[in-house]
């Protein structure tokens, strides 16, 4: 199925599976966020980002929230 034969079929969804189909949409997305997040986080990719934080906290330039 192509994209743009999956878009026509959301389009012709009710309200009903419509918002089904939203909320299962949500969820998958956000477990394939999770998923590239933990693969970046293992591969060292957020290491820079994690030692500039940590040195902004250390230097005192971090404020309780």
């Amino acid at each position: 199925m192509s994209l743009t034969e999956l878009e026509k079929e959301v389009e012709n969804l009710d309200s009903s599976d419509f918002e089904a189909f939203t909320k299962w949409i949500d969820a998958y997305a956000a477990k394939r966020w999770d998923a590239q997040f933990e693969q970046d986080v293992a591969a060292g990719k957020l290491d820079k980002l994690g030692k500039k934080a940590d040195l902004a906290f250390e230097s005192g330039q971090c404020t309780e929230l």
